[in-house]
Formats: C-alpha cells, sequence, structure tokens
C-alpha cells in the first residue's frame, strides 16, 4: 500500500527539484537538487516514520508478551523483540529482516544484540540468522532504561541515582547559595534532579533497601536545601528524616 499510494507522490517532490536559496534580501540562480533526503531534514523523519509503521503492520505481531509468544516493541528505529521460545526469536526476526529488505532498511547487526532472561547461570554465545551474528548480552539500554536477564531493578535505580548525584552537585552552587530562597531550591530540585532519578518509575518494583537508598540521596539535597536547625542553646544540628518530610509535606520521592 505504502509504495503504491505514497511512493510515486513523494518521489514527485524529490524528482526534477529546482531550489533558490535567499540570501539577505536576494536570491540566488535557480538550481536543481540532485540529492536524496537527508537525515536532518523534517521529511526524512515523517517519511520513515510511514514506512516503518508499513513494516510493523505487515509484521502481524498483535497484543503482548503476557498473552501471546512474541511481541514487538518499536520507538522511532529502536525495535524490541521479545519472545517465550528461541525459534520464535529467529522467526520473527527473520521476517522482519525480509520485510524492511523490500523498503530498502537493512538491519545493522553490529548494534543488535539479544539478552535471555533467566536466573540460572549460563554462558555467552552468539546466535546465529542466516549469516548474520548476534552478540547475547547480559544486560542493555532501550530508551534510556537499563533491562537485563535476572530481571532485576537494582542496576537501573543506582544508575538514576547516579545520574541524579551529577544533576545535584553541578547545580551546587544554586543549592548552597544565601541569595537563592529555599522555595527556589526546591523547584529546582523537583523540576531537575528529582525527574532524572524517577525517569521510568512507573514500572519499578521497589524493594525496602531500594527505597532506602532513594530516600538517603532525597534526603541528602534537602539537608543542602533547609540547611541546619539552631536549638536555644545556640547549638547547631542536621534536621532529622520527620522534620524534612514535614517540611515538604510528607511528597517525597517514594509517594
Amino acid at each position: 500500500m505504502f509504495n503504491e499510494i505514497w511512493g510515486p507522490r513523494i518521489a514527485l517532490t524529490l524528482t526534477h527539484t529546482r531550489a533558490r536559496v535567499k540570501v539577505n534580501r536576494d536570491l540566488t540562480e535557480e538550481f536543481i537538487v540532485k540529492c536524496r533526503v537527508k537525515q536532518g531534514d523534517p521529511l526524512s523523519a515523517t517519511l520513515f516514520s510511514l514506512v516503518i509503521d508499513t513494516i510493523l503492520k505487515q509484521m502481524e505481531i498483535r497484543g503482548n508478551i503476557t498473552t501471546h509468544l512474541k511481541q514487538c516493541t518499536a520507538y522511532a528505529d529502536d525495535i524490541l523483540l521479545t519472545t517465550r521460545i528461541k525459534q520464535s526469536l529467529l522467526d520473527t526476526f527473520q521476517k522482519l529482516k525480509e520485510i524492511s529488505g523490500q523498503y530498502g532498511l537493512t538491519v545493522n547487526g553490529q548494534k543488535t544484540k539479544y539478552l535471555r532472561s533467566t536466573r540460572k547461570n549460563y554462558e555467552l554465545e552468539e546466535l546465529q540468522i542466516d549469516l548474520m551474528y548476534l552478540d547475547q548480552v547480559q544486560s542493555y539500554k532501550y530508551l534510556g532504561s537499563t533491562v537485563n536477564s535476572d530481571n532485576s531493578i537494582e542496576e537501573e535505580i543506582q544508575y538514576r541515582i547516579t545520574l541524579g548525584n551529577k544533576a545535584y552537585y553541578a547545580n551546587q552552587c544554586f543549592f548552597k547559595s544565601r541569595l537563592v530562597s529555599k522555595k527556589s531550591k526546591l523547584k529546582l530540585y523537583w523540576s531537575i534532579v528529582k525527574p532524572i532519578v524517577t525517569y521510568d518509575c512507573e514500572a519499578w518494583g521497589l524493594k525496602e533497601t531500594i527505597q532506602n537508598k532513594l530516600m538517603v540521596f532525597e534526603r541528602k539535597v534537602l539537608s543542602t536545601i533547609f540547611g541546619p536547625t539552631k536549638e536555644r542553646d545556640g547549638a547547631w544540628r542536621i534536621k532529622t528524616n520527620d522534620e524534612l518530610d514535614e517540611l515538604i509535606r510528607r511528597k517525597n520521592i517514594i509517594t
């Protein structure tokens, strides 16, 4: 359907195309555009979206992995194939490769990896599909989140906390400045630092140990924002966890 309808129409916009460039108020002489659509061209993303949508429809993969043997998740050119058995993975990947080839798209074997989700110990081995060899990995990143073989999120959350620390120390001069109000510092934390740590948190299953790590990180930032408490005798002390929770009205990083 894409080739029959959209192919000729798009080809007309790219065949025998003439253009002129405006420099200040003057136009250059007319010239013929001989190059194809470049990667940064807005039309490039539109064309790719149309093609990849057509490819996925021809894959005929409906539903999700909870009720089917296979599932396909795609965001732009990042495609994730999830299957229950190895043979289903081989068949699905081969079908994706063949359909993509019909539209001039190829699968990058060097960037394509596969992961086996199991808690048992196993040796890493290559997966051969025709003449393509795919490396097996124990973890990989998909859309900014870490996926590993044992389905644990400790590695992902620790990575998120590390990124949060980098964002915190990069803006530490604002958090410690007396010229910036505490309200502005809280907004800075809630709008910049906290979203980095809690990215994709909707899919997290938090254990008590993980919750403690997140709370320790947040309380460190809040202690910097609100500072110590001065007692009646003139001594200074660090605010307690309950005092910090009261200051943010119990809206901590876990809730």
